[in-house]
């Protein structure tokens, strides 16, 4: 790892990679890296929503293009104790809110996966964490990275630029530090080229943190253990998993290339004696719509402490100047979100919008529990569970299109690129987008899902995956 890797041949890398990808929004000073990545043992960048010390955290936009907070998340402090080397901040969709890292206010962050020049036209990263994923992808510069998962910003962008990513349940890893889009959605999550190095960096991440209110206890930690301790037993060193192919995946949208991986995959766990269950969840359907709805009211009422009078940017205007902040501050595509959460926050429209798209939610958790053999601890109904081990399903559904194709696309066409992630985020379900090569150099992501708290079967899974294919 970093220890062997020459230094100077990595800050080529990284120059390389910035100057063609645009990666980052900022690093850390040369004279650091040449002093810290000797010294460590992997390297790592960070989503730039996500609070460090030493330098500004963006959120990708002109309204904290200058905000440096005065303290550190927690998964900052426990990568630098995992032996890390902080590279710096990874561009980001404004806020979390994009899915292709185009929107930033520091420009488009293009994937390092794809040859560009000589006819070839850049292609987008995914978001909103791209900057994080073509960290990772981009040849030695990130060992791994740290991203954020709302409702597809982690696997996405890993399935489109050929590299593991990881969305653990909701409640794992702390969110003391990050900084809100959506917080009952929020997740952070971790990516890599590196199948074991990603499980070792989850595995130190995944832990009980007081700060964040939201954090997983311990009791209910342990009751999962507990639950896994009792599979384990019961299986015995045979495993033959039960593998849900829900049919509301098999959209139009996907291209032939994605189909056919789906299929290659399917197929060789089938030879391997597993068994292919065509399943449904009938409330997948609705899931794109239930998390914009929810997704743009959580977010509506954490950015109005945006106000440019306690911190970020200001507008020199006199007059109006809260309206003319968030004007100039915010993006396009932010002040959407915006405009969208307030309507269904509304009182005409707060029944009949939010609480409506919030018992969908509730049903499509009972759904996946009706699917699912393993146990969810916060069921209230544990008699109702199903014989499915996991879900396997495409990530996205395509490689990533240029920029120029992503740009032209309808704003309905453009949230489709979450379509296929939106459940297990409004679930609060473990992912885990992998890598499958179908024909060339160019792989697709396929996503296994598992139940609540069952994060540890996605490397059981995926293992298997890397070995089949």
């Amino acid at each position: 790892m970093s220890s062997t890797r020459s230094v100077s041949a990595f800050l080529a890398n990284l120059s390389k990679a910035q100057t063609k990808h645009n990666i980052f929004i900022s690093t850390r000073p040369i004279k650091e890296l040449q002093s810290t990545i000797p010294n460590s043992t992997t390297t790592v960048a960070i989503k730039d929503n996500i609070c460090t010390l030493e330098e500004p955290t963006t959120c990708g936009s002109k309204m904290l293009y200058n905000f440096t907070s005065p303290y550190e998340a927690t998964v900052v402090s426990k990568v630098k104790a995992f032996g890390s080397a902080i590279i710096g901040k990874t561009n980001l969709d404004q806020f979390g809110m994009g899915s292709a890292t185009t929107n930033s206010h520091f420009g488009i962050t293009t994937n390092p996966l794809f040859p560009t020049g000589q006819g070839e036209a850049p292609r987008i990263s995914g978001g909103s964490s791209g900057g994080s994923a073509a960290a990772v992808a981009a040849e030695g510069v990130a060992d791994y990275s740290l991203g954020t998962d709302t409702g597809g910003s982690v696997r996405v962008p890993a399935a489109l630029n050929g590299v593991y990513g990881l969305k653990p349940s909701y409640g794992r890893i702390s969110r003391w530090g990050v900084i809100a889009y959506a917080q009952s959605l929020d997740t952070v999550g971790v990516m890599a080229k590196d199948l074991e190095l990603l499980e070792s960096v989850y595995r130190h991440l995944d832990d009980y943190d007081v700060k964040d209110p939201t954090s997983l206890l311990p009791e209910f930690r342990d009751k999962i253990k507990e639950l896994q301790g009792e599979k384990e037993q019961q299986n015995e060193g045979q495993v033959k998993y039960r593998i849900g192919v829900p049919e509301e995946f098999m959209i139009d949208l996907l291209s032939d290339k994605v189909k056919t991986g789906l299929t290659q995959s399917l197929t060789k766990l089938q030879d391997q004696g597993h068994e292919i269950v065509p399943i449904s969840i009938p409330n997948i359907l609705n899931s794109i719509y239930v998390y914009f709805t929810l997704a743009s009211s959580e977010a509506s009422s954490n950015l109005s402490r945006y106000d440019g009078i306690r911190y970020g940017y200001r507008s020199n205007e006199d007059t109006n100047a809260y309206a003319k902040t968030r004007t100039e501050g915010f993006g396009e595509v932010v002040q959407d979100r915006i405009i969208l959460g307030n309507y269904n926050l509304s009182s005409g429209s707060y029944e009949k919008n939010f609480l409506k798209a919030s018992q969908v939610r509730n049903e499509l958790r009972m759904d996946f529990n009706k699917v699912f053999k393993f146990e969810h601890i916060f069921n209230p109904h544990p008699e109702i569970k199903g014989d499915i081990d996991f879900i396997l399903s495409p990530t996205a559904t395509t490689i990533a299109p240029t920029v120029e194709q992503y740009q032209q696309q309808t704003i309905p066409e453009g949230y489709a690129m979450d379509i296929l992630a939106a459940p297990a985020s409004l679930a609060g379900l473990p992912a885990l987008s992998v890598p499958w090569f179908v024909d060339d150099e160019i792989p697709i992501g396929l996503q296994i899902i598992s139940q609540y708290g069952n994060d540890d079967q996605l490397f059981e899974v995926a293992k298997l995956l890397k070995e089949l294919n």
